[in-house]
């Protein structure tokens, strides 16, 4: 069987039950051999509020005691310069080999904007695609920017197909319903708790438990 590694990156400040829930989703949908997260210093975003470290050990909060195994890949920020996806998977494809079926992760928001990627399209020479829903973003093909539709055009496949394909797959998946953002958690953070329980925020529902502790614990997101 063709060794399978799924990869789910982002900035992950912090990590969230959407993160998981992505995770889980493609975890049970393509078994792979490994999966990885791979926190970003990503180009797009002017800086980062948690430090490294303490995005790290959050993933490393988040990812403890799920049914499946996950394991935090550092070379993104090892790099130490902005993170661009397209040079990260061009360095897996060459240290994993041609054959490897190689799936990068990412929610319907990111495919929507997927042409404002470096070097997009070479994506689906270096690995497989897994998208999973969510609310406000669809995945219709009629619905995405042109230049994306036409290349998913004929890559759509079952996860069963994309798990035994090297690279130039791509799996949506409609099943996963859950809407948060970062954004909206740094915002609850930055907020006293009485106002939080005022507006009727709960914040576990938003992020694990052993995360939100310590982010408490460590002050962080505080305006």
């Amino acid at each position: 069987m063709t060794r399978c590694i799924a990869l789910l990156g982002g900035s992950f400040d912090p990590v969230h039950h959407g993160h998981v829930a992505l995770a889980a989703l493609f975890a049970g949908l393509l078994q792979p051999d490994e999966l990885r997260i791979l926190p970003a210093l990503p180009w797009q975003k002017a800086s980062l509020q948690a430090s490294n470290d303490d995005r790290i050990r959050m993933l490393e909060l988040a990812f403890a005691g799920q049914p499946f195994e996950a394991v935090i890949d550092t070379r993104e920020i090892d790099r130490g310069t902005p993170t661009y996806t397209v040079e990260t998977l061009r360095g897996l494809r060459e240290e994993l080999g041609d054959a490897a079926s190689i799936v990068f992760l990412m929610g319907a928001d990111q495919l929507q904007k997927l042409d404002t990627w470096r070097d997009w399209q070479d994506l689906f020479t270096l690995c497989n695609l897994g998208v999973a829903a969510r609310p406000g973003y669809a995945l219709d093909q009629d619905q995405l920017p042109p230049a994306v539709a036409q290349a998913l055009a004929g890559r759509l496949a079952a996860p069963a197909e994309v798990r035994a394909s090297s690279q130039g797959k791509v799996c949506l998946a409609h099943t996963l319903a859950v809407d948060i953002s970062a954004t909206q958690i740094r915002n609850s953070l930055g907020k006293e708790p009485a106002t939080c329980a005022d507006q009727g925020m709960d914040l576990g529902a938003l992020v694990p438990r052993g995360v939100l502790d310590y982010i408490q614990q460590h002050n962080l997101y505080k305006s």
